[in-house]
């Protein structure tokens, strides 16, 4: 594959990352109250690589909705952290989108299966 194929390939691939990254967060959070650091490395593990440079607006963004909240706990390795969980709105919110969520990757797959190169 040429170089320039490749870079328009990864830059569909930032895309889609970006695309699902809300999803990602709330699941992770739907679990139980994170710590944005937290947040990350469990993105990293998945392959959803994210810095704070993008997680923390996403989450402001997210708190200014009102789907997410926040209380500071004390740290024994610093000062107090803050850990996000979600609001009752955000619950709702999360379930409808991660309903949205499988009917896309339904209709994703039924499209890819019916193409002629998979």
């Amino acid at each position: 594959m040429n170089e320039t194929l490749e870079n328009k390939l990864e830059s569909k691939r930032a895309q889609m990352r970006r695309g699902v990254l809300e999803l990602c967060v709330l699941s992770i959070i739907s679990i139980s109250e994170a710590y944005p650091s937290d947040i990350i490395g469990k993105l990293k593990e998945s392959k959803l690589i994210v810095v704070e440079g993008t997680l923390y607006p996403l989450l402001n963004r997210l708190k200014n909705e009102g789907l997410l909240h926040y209380n500071w706990k004390e740290s024994n390795a610093g000062p107090p952290r803050k850990y996000y969980y979600m609001t009752d709105e955000g619950k709702t919110f999360y379930n409808g989108l991660n309903e949205s969520w499988k009917q896309l990757q339904a209709a994703v797959k039924l499209t890819i299966n019916q193409s002629p190169e998979s």
